[in-house]
Formats: structure tokens, C-alpha cells, sequence
């Protein structure tokens, strides 16, 4: 009896080890190798240059915005301009809002404050909105989007999907990218934009967001995307009507966006660059024709920038400031791209008497 009590204990024992062994592969606690921290993966502060140094600066900086439209809420991005409280993002971020009605602001900290709407202006696709009442702002340096080559590397900022604080990065892919977007809205706008192209991921959400230089400085407003299968490169995805990014995203270079937020400020509105003329947007030939089709307005208004410089209906734009253009929106997107004042080159081709070199001082409109 005693040998069999003592089989049944030391095989119940033995059941236990193994099954232990089995499992943890040895009788003692696991310990797993880890190389020892260094000065660069210590948890300590990354150089300034580099993309998490880049982040750590800059999300201060950055809010998320939301702005509600009836039962829909729109959801994007904007950054401090100044310590007085103003914020620069899209305007259709916040179109929703522009008719009284606030914008959530959360703060990276999680601090929430109620925007308003000092400007817009749709056909550049910006806004302002002002903060009252809040303490400690870090706003954005601005950089010069004119220094910018392609190839430089860059790091977006933003909420895509309303997932915020969301860093990524790439480079710029291409600089003077004409791009339009919008106006499928009955009474909306098109924007028009001579646009920065980059792949650092930019999705529905991201819009109004910056994007950085290496420097940490805001060289782009994010604003649009190229979603697969869609003609429409604006990120109507604040609310999820796009795909994400297939590595095509486009900012407004900081420039113009410094100067719209200026105006928008200063005055409440913006101005655009203008040279006099209407176009006739269904023409199908290289170049911008004068003449807009149906009589809708004069073709070469008056006293106007092309008046003075001799352009007539008919007339065919085909280049501005040396660049050749391909039809009325890109002729557009380049004039906007200066500022009222700007004597710009223009190479017009008429009908029976070739190409000939004109100089235009632009004019000025209000959006």
C-alpha cells in the first residue's frame, strides 16, 4: 500500500512539473535579454532636427477642430497663428460654423475652448477662427514655402479619421502643383490652389493641419487628397465621403496662407489677385480663351489689367510668369498664386497674328 501511495504522489507531482516545463520551457522565471538604454532611446529629448523632435515642439501648437452642421459634424485640423488666439485651418472645415455657430477647440493637452469664425474665403480654402480666454498658446513658426525644393523632407500634422496628434512624414513630391477642388455644392466655391504635392500620409481629417519643414517650421496648410477612383481632390472624409491616402496629399504653400490670414484678420475678408478678364471655361484648346460662353459678363472687363495691356476676346493665354498653362482653371490657379499689385508676364496667342509677350499689373477682388 505505502509504494503505491508513493507512485501516485510522485506521479501527480511529476504531472505538474512537466506541465510547467511545457509551458514556461524551465523550472525558473523567464528573463528576456534588452540591450541597455543609450543617450539617444533613453526616454530622453530627441534632437530638435529630427521627426520626433519635430512632433514634440509643434503639437502644442496644433488643435482639432469640430464644427457642427445641423446633425453632421465636421472634423479637421488648425494651428496657432498668435498668442492673441487666432487659428488658421480650411475653410471647408469650418464652413458649418460661418453663420454664428462655434467651433470646438481641443488644445493637444486636452484642453477645450469654443472658436468663432473671423474670416474665410472659399476660393483659397481658408479661415480663421479666434480663441478667447486661454492661456499659454504656442503658436507655429512660419516658414518660407518659396525656399522649399523638392525631395526636402517633411512631417504632417493633423486628426486624421479624429484620431489627434497624429504625426507623420514623407517629403515634398512636387512644388506648384495646380489644384482645384469643391464648387460641387450648389452656391459653393472652387478653390484654387498652386499647391505643394508631398506623400507623407494625408487623410480626411488631416485638413488644415501643418505641414513642416526639417526646421520645424510651417511651410503648407494640409487641405487636399487624391483618393483612389476619385476626381475630387478635397478630403470631403472630415466626415468619410473619400478613401485615405494613396500618397498624393497637397498643402496651400505658407506664403499665400500667411497673407489670406493677414486679410482675413486684419479685414475679414480676402482679396484675389485679378487680371480683368472672363474666361471661357468650356474651351477645349491649350490654353485660357477670353470670351465666356453664353455672354456671361464682359470678356475683357473695361479699364481692366488686360484691357490696359491690349487683350482682346478671343485671345488665348497659353503661358503666365514663363509657365505654360492648359486651360482656364490652371490659368486661374497661377494668378492666384500672387499677390494684387504683381506685374506678371503673360504670352497671348490671337488668331491670325501669333504669339506675342504681355505684361499685366494684376488687379484686386474681393472673395
Amino acid at each position: 500500500m505505502g509504494a503505491v501511495v508513493l507512485a501516485l504522489v510522485a506521479g501527480g507531482v511529476g504531472g505538474l512539473i512537466g506541465a510547467y516545463v511545457e509551458r514556461n520551457g524551465n523550472v525558473s522565471d523567464v528573463r528576456l535579454p534588452q540591450t541597455a538604454a543609450g543617450p539617444a532611446d533613453g526616454g530622453g529629448p530627441r534632437p530638435k532636427d529630427s521627426i520626433a523632435g519635430i512632433a514634440r515642439q509643434t503639437l502644442p501648437g496644433v488643435v482639432t477642430l469640430h464644427a457642427r452642421d445641423g446633425g453632421a459634424e465636421a472634423t479637421g485640423t488648425g494651428f496657432v497663428l498668435d498668442r492673441r488666439g487666432h487659428i488658421l485651418t480650411n475653410d471647408h472645415v469650418v464652413d458649418s460654423a460661418e453663420g454664428g455657430g462655434g467651433v470646438r477647440v481641443t488644445f493637444n493637452g486636452g484642453q477645450t475652448a469654443t472658436g468663432k469664425v473671423v474670416g474665410s474665403d472659399s476660393g483659397y480654402d481658408l479661415a480663421v477662427i479666434k480663441v478667447s480666454g486661454v492661456s499659454g498658446l504656442s503658436p507655429l513658426p512660419l516658414g518660407n514655402s518659396d525656399a522649399v525644393r523638392v525631395g526636402d523632407p517633411v512631417v504632417a500634422i493633423g486628426a486624421p479619421y479624429d484620431l489627434d496628434g497624429t504625426v507623420t512624414t514623407g517629403i515634398i513630391s512636387a512644388k506648384e502643383r495646380p489644384i482645384t477642388a469643391g464648387g460641387e455644392e450648389p452656391g459653393s466655391e472652387m478653390s484654387y490652389v498652386d499647391a505643394l504635392q508631398t506623400d507623407a500620409p494625408i487623410n480626411p481629417g488631416n485638413s488644415g493641419g501643418p505641414l513642416m519643414d526639417s526646421e520645424g517650421r510651417v511651410i503648407g496648410v494640409n487641405s487636399a487628397i487624391k483618393g483612389g477612383g476619385s476626381d475630387s481632390a478635397l478630403p470631403d472624409g472630415e466626415g468619410g465621403g473619400h478613401g485615405g491616402s494613396v500618397g498624393l496629399g497637397f498643402a496651400i504653400p505658407v506664403n499665400q496662407a500667411r497673407r489670406v490670414a493677414e486679410e482675413l484678420i486684419n479685414e475679414g475678408r480676402a482679396t484675389h489677385p485679378v487680371i480683368g478678364v472672363t474666361l471661357d471655361m468650356e474651351y477645349r484648346g491649350e490654353g485660357a480663351r477670353i470670351g465666356g460662353a453664353g455672354g456671361r459678363g464682359e470678356a475683357v472687363i473695361s479699364g481692366g489689367p488686360a484691357d490696359r495691356a491690349g487683350l482682346e476676346e478671343g485671345d488665348v493665354i497659353t503661358e503666365v510668369g514663363g509657365r505654360p498653362v492648359a486651360d482656364g482653371e490652371e490659368l486661374i490657379v497661377r494668378v492666384r498664386s500672387h499677390r494684387p499689385g504683381d506685374r506678371l508676364g503673360l504670352k497671348v496667342r490671337r488668331d491670325g497674328g501669333g504669339e506675342r509677350s504681355v505684361t499685366v499689373t494684376l488687379g484686386s477682388a474681393t472673395g
